[in-house]
C-alpha cells in the first residue's frame, strides 16, 4: 500500500485512531454545552456566554495531543451561538453587543469542536425557567427531538436523505410544526454525520433580517481576489493565519477593522456569512444536532444532552412514526461491510454543510 493510499484510509472511521479523535472532541461539546447551559440565566449578556463557551473549547483541546511529535490542529469547529424565541440560528454577538436573556426565552445552544479536523458538532434547546415545559413550546422541542430520534435510526449505508427527511416531516406534522427543507445525500457506511433538526411553530421559512447580525464567516478557500482596502488585506491575512478552514467569529478580530474589512471580503467571495436568520415574532424555534458516527454495526451518537421536562400538547398517534421509532440503533452484521476510503482532505471542514436552513441531515465530513 502507498504512503497515499494508506493516508486516505486513515481518514475514515477505519481508523482507530480516527475514531478517537472524533470521540475526543466530542467529549469536548458534551462539556461544552453543559457549561453553556449552566451559564444561560436571565439578565445575563449572551456575547459572555458565547465567549466562556468558545474559551472552554480552546482550553480542552489545547490540553490534547500536547506531546505528539507532529503538530495536530484542534480548538472550535463552529463558535457557541445562542439564538433566542424566533431567532434560529447563528446569534453569536460582537463584545459590544448589550443583548440579554429573559425569563421564559427559548434558547438554541450551536457549537462545535474540531481534534485534528474531525469535527463533533452539536445544538440544543431549552426554555429558561423552572419547572415543565408546556404548551406550543413543548410541541416544537418535542418535535426536533423525536425527528432526530427517528432520524438516527432511519439512517442506514445506501439509504437516501430525501427518505430520511420525508419521515422527519411527517413527525413535525403530527406536532404541528414545520421542517426546513434540506439537500440530499447518501448514506455510507464509515462515514460521519451531524443529524441537524430545526423545527417551528411558524412557516419553516426564516429570513434574514439585519446583515449588520451577520458575525460568523468561513474562508472560501477555492476563491481569489486582490482586495482594495488595506484593512480588508490586514484582516483577510489575520484571517488566513488563524481561521485558514474552520469558521470563525468577528469578535475575535479587532473590532472597529473588522467592520470595515469584512463588508469587501465577503462582497468578492472571499468569506461565507452565516447569516442569523428569523421566524416571525411570537414563532418558536426549536434545534436539535448530533453527530453521529456511522459504524458497520450501526450508527453511534456521540453528542447529546438530556431534554428538561416537556409536556406537549401534541401526541404521536401515528402507527408508522411509533415502529421508527421502535427500531434499534445497532445492527447485528455479519464480517463487517465493504468499507469506503475517506478521501484526502476530507476531514477539514467546518460543520457549514451542516448548519440548519441548509440540511436537516447532512454530512459532517469536507472538502479542502
Amino acid at each position: 500500500m502507498s504512503d497515499e493510499e494508506r493516508e486516505e484510509k486513515e481518514l475514515d472511521l477505519s481508523s482507530p485512531e480516527v475514531v478517537t479523535k472524533y470521540k475526543s472532541a466530542a467529549e469536548i461539546v458534551n462539556k461544552t454545552l453543559q457549561l453553556v447551559l449552566s451559564e444561560c440565566k436571565p439578565k445575563t449578556k449572551i456575547v459572555d456566554i458565547c465567549e466562556k463557551g468558545d474559551s472552554f473549547i480552546r482550553e480542552q483541546s489545547g490540553n490534547m495531543y500536547k506531546n505528539v511529535k507532529k503538530k495536530i490542529e484542534r480548538g472550535v469547529a463552529f463558535p457557541t451561538c445562542i439564538s433566542v424565541n424566533n431567532t434560529v440560528c447563528h446569534f453569536s454577538p460582537l463584545a459590544s453587543d448589550e443583548t440579554v436573556l429573559e425569563d421564559g426565552d427559548m434558547i438554541k445552544i450551536d457549537l462545535g469542536c474540531h481534534i485534528d479536523g474531525f469535527i463533533a458538532v452539536v445544538a440544543h434547546t431549552h426554555v429558561l425557567h423552572g419547572g415543565l415545559v408546556t404548551g406550543r413550546q413543548a410541541d416544537v422541542i418535542a418535535a426536533a427531538n423525536t425527528a432526530a430520534e427517528v432520524a438516527l435510526r432511519l439512517i442506514r449505508p445506501g439509504r437516501k436523505n430525501k427518505d430520511v427527511t420525508e419521515a422527519i416531516q411527517k413527525v413535525a406534522a403530527a406536532y404541528d410544526c414545520k421542517i426546513v427543507e434540506v439537500d440530499d445525500a447518501e448514506f455510507e457506511e464509515n462515514e460521519v454525520y451531524a443529524i441537524d433538526i430545526v423545527t417551528s411553530t411558524g412557516e419553516g421559512k426564516p429570513k434574514l433580517l439585519d446583515e449588520k447580525q451577520t458575525t460568523i464567516y468561513k474562508r472560501a478557500v477555492d476563491k481569489n481576489y486582490h482586495l482594495k482596502m488595506k484593512a480588508s488585506r490586514f484582516i483577510f491575512s489575520e484571517i488566513g493565519q488563524k481561521f485558514p478552514i474552520m469558521p470563525f467569529t468577528a469578535r475575535a478580530l479587532e473590532e472597529k477593522r473588522a467592520r470595515l474589512g469584512l463588508v469587501e471580503c465577503v462582497h468578492h467571495d472571499l468569506l461565507q456569512p452565516y447569516p442569523v436568520l428569523h421566524e416571525k415574532p411570537g414563532d418558536y424555534v426549536a434545534h436539535i444536532k448530533f453527530t453521529v458516527l456511522l459504524m458497520p454495526n450501526g450508527s453511534d451518537r456521540i453528542t447529546s444532552h438530556p431534554l428538561q421536562e416537556l409536556q406537549p400538547a401534541k401526541t404521536i398517534d401515528d402507527p408508522e412514526i411509533k415502529a421508527w421509532l421502535a427500531l434499534g440503533i445497532k445492527t447485528k452484521k455479519k464480517g463487517g461491510g465493504k468499507k469506503k476510503k475517506g478521501k484526502k482532505g476530507d476531514k477539514a471542514e467546518s460543520p457549514a454543510e451542516a448548519e440548519p436552513m441548509d440540511g436537516t441531515v447532512n454530512e459532517a465530513t469536507s472538502q479542502d
